[in-house]
């Protein structure tokens, strides 16, 4: 991913510790700094594992901040991205004066990946470990901790500049430990937070299994579409982008590109056609199914232990809600 524009600013008490104070970085980092590189895109990837809230800048309101006036700014030449960047450092600081554990290195960084440019915040704290030295003596070594980030947010910049109906274009950490963290993030963004990205992730994984039950799929078809969704919300997560139903619909069924789409669509489970996959709730989808001596059994992982429950000792599932078309058809053949 390359990278246009990065800073690193240093926070931390005030002597008192009443409050955070800033030391600003004397100048920008080398864009073709190959360390940097490294650590923006190793932050990047950290964050994209990370449970988020989503959404996009408020346009009015006491919810509105200054940030959006210093990105125009940006974007225009009227102002450096030293000058934004501390800017935002500065605001941070004010945000989360009372939260003196979150002092640390402050990273800042103009990312481009494609056609997409994004700015990429992030707290990053150091850790006390061990190196070798030149007389290859084991010494004490301060290392930078990037799989633990507690504050950081995202901006998709191609998304804002282009006013996108409805577009989710900025993100933050959400850490249930860190509601105080993310409501400062919160603030310095100036945003509305919009789509709940663990409850559209389950929606949509209901969707899909309402689907398969629809259309009945024979098991390895019905392993394969699965298989097809979780590896496309995995890729998207990866790259820290979100999941476009139609582009979705089109991998699950390639003979019917919009067969999944236009069952969500008719069906109005009222998702997005944007969604953010939740890394959490993604790891828990799986289907089971099984077909032997003319029964066929197919249900999604999440209903065991609930509706559907198995007894090892007796080698029984015991399905205590029937679904209602086969229901129907039990009560008629009685």
């Amino acid at each position: 991913m390359p990278l246009l524009q990065s800073i690193v600013h240093r926070l931390d008490p005030s002597l008192d510790g009443e409050r955070l104070t800033l030391t600003a970085a004397p100048s920008l980092a080398e864009s073709d700094d190959p360390a940097m590189t490294s650590l923006v895109n190793t932050l990047n990837d950290t964050y994209n594992t990370k449970a988020k809230g989503w959404g996009r800048f408020a346009e009015e309101g006491e919810q509105a901040g200054p940030l959006v006036a210093w990105l125009r700014d940006y974007s225009v030449g009227a102002q450096d991205f030293t000058q934004l960047s501390t800017a935002i450092a500065e605001r941070l600081a004010r945000e989360l004066q009372e939260q003196l554990s979150v002092s640390g290195y402050l990273l800042l960084a103009h990312m481009r990946q494609g056609d997409t440019e994004t700015l990429f915040i992030a707290l990053v704290h150091q850790r006390e470990g061990i190196g070798i030295n030149q007389t290859h003596q084991a010494v004490p070594a301060a290392q930078l901790n990037t799989s633990q980030l507690t504050l950081a947010a995202r901006v998709n910049l191609t998304q804002w500049q282009s006013e996108s109906p409805g577009a989710q274009y900025v993100s933050f950490l959400k850490d249930r430990g860190g509601k105080k963290l993310a409501e400062g993030m919160v603030a310095l963004l100036g945003m509305e937070e919009g789509i709940d990205a663990p409850a559209e992730t389950r929606t949509l994984l209901k969707a899909f299994s309402d689907y398969v039950e629809k259309e009945d799929f024979d098991d390895e078809a019905s392993r394969e579409k699965t298989d097809t969704l979780v590896d496309y919300a995995n890729e998207q997560l990866r790259r820290g982008e979100p999941m476009t139903l139609e582009e979705l619909s089109g991998l699950v069924d390639e003979q019917q590109p919009k067969a999944f789409y236009d069952h969500i669509r008719n069906a109005d489970y009222g998702l997005s056609p944007e969604i953010p996959p939740d890394k959490r709730t993604l790891s828990q989808f799986r289907r089971f199914t099984g077909r032997a001596g003319g029964v066929s059994i197919s249900f999604d992982s999440h209903l065991l232990g609930s509706s559907i429950e198995y007894d090892a000792t007796q080698d029984r599932l015991i399905i205590k809600q029937v679904p209602k078309q086969l229901r129907e058809q039990l009560t008629k053949k009685d």
